[in-house]
């Protein structure tokens, strides 16, 4: 509580914005009005902008020319076209982690796993969203396969892409209620520890793939 009172009025706007995205509270698409934002909020326009602009950068809101700021649509070209970045970068990533990491780069992603199982997919008030806490466990994990990889240029390239992709993740859940993520990632620590870095690069690519194809799926009824 005291953290969030010293915060400045930015970062409260920014955070208030930022979680009513992620929740799904505003739909994709939806615009982002700064005048309205910065009456129910309290604030100046200034600070409405800048939170905005923050969360542009972040790729969960986006810039319209001369139509101010929208969150962007789940089925965007946009999103297909980062999975597809990530599914370069991040499979010769774990390649790398696999044939290079230590004991304690196992030790980190085993715990990472086991933080990953015991966080609830998501929140107890029905959302049908990613909770915020599994989500920061999925990227502990995911960042943990990768830290061995021994180049932090690709570490920091892989950072601001898995930012870029957090809103499609969301999204993109109650599109595949099929998946079995808890397999999913079991497998790719699995392979990591068995130390089989063809079998963890195949298996990190297909991971995922199937984010990028569930939200070409039609959205559910009441999305």
């Amino acid at each position: 509580m005291l953290e969030a009172e010293h915060r400045s009025p930015s970062e409260r706007v920014y955070a208030l914005l930022r979680a009513e995205i992620m929740r799904g509270d505003v739909a994709p698409r939806s615009a982002l009005r700064p005048q309205a934002l910065a009456d129910r909020c309290g604030v100046s326009l200034a600070v409405v902008r800048e939170s905005l602009l923050r969360l542009v950068g972040e790729g969960l809101a986006e810039r319209l020319p001369n139509r101010g700021f929208q969150v962007p649509a789940v089925d965007d070209e946009r999103w297909q076209q980062l999975a597809a970045a990530r599914k370069l970068l991040e499979p010769p990533m774990l390649r790398l982690a696999i044939e290079h990491g230590d004991l304690e780069w196992e030790a980190a992603v085993r715990a990472a796993l086991h933080r990953l199982e015991g966080t609830p997919l998501t929140d107890s008030d029905g959302s049908p969203h990613f909770s915020d806490a599994w989500s920061e466990a999925h990227r502990r994990f995911h960042r943990a396969l990768l830290a061995a990889c021994g180049n932090p240029v690709l570490l920091e390239m892989s950072d601001r892409l898995w930012t870029a992709t957090e809103l499609a993740r969301r999204w993109s859940v109650h599109r595949t209620p099929d998946r079995r993520f808890v397999d999913e990632h079991r497998a790719l620590e699995r392979a990591a520890l068995q130390r089989d870095a063809d079998a963890g690069q195949r298996l990190l690519a297909e991971h995922l793939g199937h984010t990028a194809a569930g939200l070409d799926r039609p959205a559910p009824a009441n999305d």
